[in-house]
This record gives structure tokens, C-alpha cells and sequence, in this order.
């Protein structure tokens, strides 16, 4: 076995027990917390290939109704979420992936106007900044914000944490200076007020700890220099 080898079996066997640990009661981990300023990130991340856009206000959707043309078409969800269709009227888009609108739409023509409809929802631009909600969530996904946007108000457009989280374990991962950086935070400490609720970024990768989140951490993680976790906050 060369040096390089020996070397990077040492590593995975010391870091992956501490990152992939099943969920406690506490904080943890080799990503540190406290940190100081975290800065903005310069670089957009790319986004779990397997998490699924969520829709926001003012996208542009490509909506299309198999065989029946007059009902397809471009429509763009309004300032309050809705989009607006004939025969079905208004529509709650927001928050929606592509695929659970289209169902949503078959529905309500099949149950009155097409017999067994075919509707296929793709989201044409995103005109929003977009973050990646993952872990130990309600409802892990690609969420779009507007405006300053806090850690606290990103967990809960996930549906807030699951029984399994580990509250005290929530990372951000972010892109600065060319180079990914991770820092953790404790979700009971800032809504007991003890410590600032951290401001979250466009194309930032927010990851709650627990039994459920082991696979989302080990896929950011994978792609990440060792160095960028241990460096000086």
C-alpha cells in the first residue's frame, strides 16, 4: 500500500465515524460552530442532483396539456403563488415541485373536463436566488427565497425539522473565495435567543443532522477539501 494510500485510508477512518454518526443529543462533528463571519458566498453550488425544485412567486412555467393545445401554454406564477388556467382557475403554485403541479392540474380536469388528461409542468426560469434544504427536514428541496432570508425561516419552508433531527446539528455549506466552507449552528440555542439566526444566501446548502441525514452529509461532504473544514473561520 503506497503512502498516498495508507494516507487516505487514515483519513476516511478518523473523519467519517465523527461526520456520520447517528443522531445525538448534542452538538458535534468537525465542522466548526461560532463562526465569527462566515462571509457571503462568491460561486453558485450546485444543488443535490436527486432534491427537486420548488416553485416561487413570479417563475415562468411551461404548462402542457397533452392533445388539447388550448389549454397549454407559457403562464407566470403572480406575487401570491397562484397561476391561473382555463376551466380551473386559480391554482396554488408555490412551494409545488413541477411534477406534484401537474398532478394537481390532471386532477381537476379529470374530474370534470378530460377524460384521463396528460400534463406536463416544467418551470421555464426561476426568478428568484435558490437555496438546498436537505437532512433530517419535512420536506427536503430546492427552495427559492426573495430578499434576506435567515436559517431559522429556510428550515421551516422545509416543513420544520423531523423526530429523528438533531436540532443542534444544522450546517451550512457555502462557496467563498473559491473554495466550499461549511459552518454549524444550533437551531435551539438561536430560538432560545442565545446566539444570532445566521443569514442564508442564494445556492446555499443547508443540512439538518440526524438518523435520516447521514446520506446528505456524506454527499456534500464527499465534495469538499478536507482543509476547507478544519481551516480558520
Amino acid at each position: 500500500m503506497t503512502f498516498l494510500h495508507r494516507l487516505r485510508a487514515m483519513v476516511v477512518a478518523l473523519l467519517v465515524p465523527v461526520v456520520l454518526v447517528a443522531c445525538s443529543a448534542g452538538r458535534g462533528g468537525p465542522v466548526p460552530y461560532e463562526v465569527k463571519d462566515f462571509g457571503r458566498p462568491d460561486v453558485p453550488v450546485a444543488a443535490a442532483a436527486d432534491v427537486e425544485y420548488r416553485i416561487g412567486a413570479l417563475d415562468e412555467l411551461v404548462i402542457t396539456v397533452y392533445r388539447v393545445p388550448d389549454l397549454s401554454g407559457e403562464l407566470k406564477v403572480d406575487a401570491t403563488g397562484r397561476i391561473t388556467m382555463p376551466l380551473i382557475g386559480d391554482l396554488s403554485a408555490v412551494g409545488k415541485t413541477a411534477t406534484e403541479l401537474s398532478g394537481e392540474i390532471e386532477k381537476k380536469l379529470g374530474a370534470k373536463y378530460i377524460n384521463n388528461p396528460e400534463v406536463q409542468v416544467a418551470v421555464k426560469s426561476a426568478s428568484s436566488a435558490k437555496i438546498t434544504v436537505d437532512g433530517s427536514v419535512g420536506q427536503p428541496g430546492i427552495y427559492p427565497i426573495a430578499g434576506p432570508t435567515t436559517l431559522v425561516q429556510a428550515v421551516a419552508m422545509a416543513k420544520g425539522v423531523t423526530d429523528d433531527a438533531n436540532p443542534r446539528r444544522v450546517v451550512i455549506f457555502r462557496q467563498i473565495n473559491g473554495q466550499r466552507q461549511a459552518a454549524a449552528f444550533d437551531l435551539k440555542a438561536i430560538r432560545r435567543g442565545e446566539m444570532p439566526d445566521a443569514a442564508v444566501f442564494g445556492d446555499d446548502i443547508v443540512v439538518v443532522d440526524g438518523s435520516s441525514s447521514k446520506s446528505a452529509f456524506k454527499n456534500v461532504l464527499q465534495s469538499l477539501p478536507l482543509l476547507a473544514l478544519f481551516r480558520p473561520f
